[in-house]
């Protein structure tokens, strides 16, 4: 189940109460106060995860309370601090404080995280207030109240391109034609529920996040047809590709369906409008594909794409292009300061886990070399030099 918006509310742990404690022991007619402190309470932490992939976890359960402090005791002993709780979310989770409406973090990056609610602080014991004028306190404080805030997490997909078009258009179909990604393909609209994202490697050394949005419709800046749902996934990404049908089965005109999301996505946010474009006419086997891009390269003054999914015709051109408008969008994050990820960094590391494990006993150390034509009275050195029976001849 993919969920993108979910309404939750913390409760970080209450500090332990301060112990009120005299020393009484034998042989020992000046004890004094050793009342221990009580131990801080739990947070809650709120960590960004690659391989997190949806809110789904949060979507069945609304409240999650940190563990509190253990009150402090006598002989000076403290009380156990709560372990602090950490939930994880996907990376472009969006953290808005539930009651006034504001952002309170932006989790872009991967092992990005934040104390969302604070712990309580542990009461003091009475040893803390014993002084020269005052040798038997009493008083001891009780622990603080943790945090409690009531939040919603909001999913908006990190991708450097995002596909956009009205359903139908054949943006799953290019998605899994291009990349490794194999979102629900149908022959009806709307049959992409929500964002799917797939990682597109043009060679050994360059590659770009692609993200499926779920198909637009007149009226999505308004809400209609989960509009908002749809295009929160639109805003993160540096590049849109529009695709566009030549051939409606709704029969509706190409050109129209083009001014039609470009409006909705110009009312849902002005920026989106000045985003950079790459507009595409898909399935060119059908026989209208040239006159519509006629048509849409005087409509958006620029170079237009004709492709098929389903014979490849115009895939390198379009990944190509689209490469080139990345790494320069890249370059420009580079150049003011920006942190740019890589999109293989979980691929990394398995590579490395890959070259860290662990062989075999059996392949090394003094049997490394133990063969048919070698054995182990052929050996004239020491078993720990037998991995290098060359040398002992």
């Amino acid at each position: 189940m993919f969920v993108d918006r979910v309404l939750i509310e913390l409760r970080a742990g209450k500090g332990g109460d301060g112990c009120s404690s005299m020393r009484r022991e034998k042989y020992v007619p000046r004890g004094g106060p050793d009342g221990g402190d009580g131990g801080d309470g739990a947070s809650i932490i709120l960590e960004a995860k690659v391989g997190v992939n949806s809110l789904a976890a949060y979507a069945n359960r609304h409240l999650y309370r940190a563990p509190k402090g253990q009150p402090g005791q006598g002989s000076l002993r403290h009380g156990r601090k709560g372990r602090d709780q950490r939930l994880l979310v996907p990376p472009g989770t969006t953290v808005i404080d539930a009651e006034q409406q504001f952002v309170i973090k932006d989790l872009k990056r991967d092992g990005e995280q934040f104390v969302v609610a604070r712990g309580g602080k542990g009461g003091r014991g009475n040893a803390h207030f014993k002084s020269s004028v005052n040798r038997a306190p009493r008083e001891s404080t009780s622990g603080e109240e943790g945090e409690t805030r009531l939040v919603i997490l909001e999913l908006k997909s990190i991708a450097d391109v995002g596909l956009i078009g009205k359903p139908n258009a054949g943006k799953s179909t290019l998605l899994s034609r291009i990349s490794s990604a194999r979102p629900e393909i149908a022959d009806y609209p709307f049959t992409t529920k929500h964002p799917n994202l797939g990682i597109v490697d043009v060679d050994a050394d360059r590659s770009f996040v692609l993200a499926d949005i779920p198909g637009l419709i007149e009226g999505a800046s308004d809400g209609v047809g989960l509009g908002h749902e749809f295009l929160r996934h639109v805003e993160r990404a540096g590049l849109l590709v529009h695709l566009v049908e030549p051939a409606p089965v709704d029969q509706t005109d190409p050109v129209e369906n083009y001014r039609t999301i470009r409006t909705e996505l110009r009312e849902y946010e002005p920026s989106l409008a000045d985003r950079d474009e790459i507009v595409v006419v898909t399935k060119s086997e059908l026989g209208d594909a040239e006159a519509v891009r006629e048509s849409l390269r005087e409509e958006s003054q620029g170079e237009v794409f004709v492709i098929s999914a389903m014979s490849g015709e115009g895939l390198t051109e379009l990944i190509e292009a689209i490469m080139a408008r990345v790494e320069s969008r890249r370059q420009r994050q580079i150049a003011s300061g920006e942190e740019v990820s890589s999109t293989r960094d979980t691929a990394g590391a398995a590579t490395s886990r890959q070259r860290a494990k662990r062989q075999p006993p059996h392949l090394t150390g003094p049997t490394a070399a133990l063969s048919d034509e070698m054995q182990a009275k052929d050996f004239s050195v020491d078993p720990v030099d037998a991995s290098n029976p060359e040398e002992s001849t």
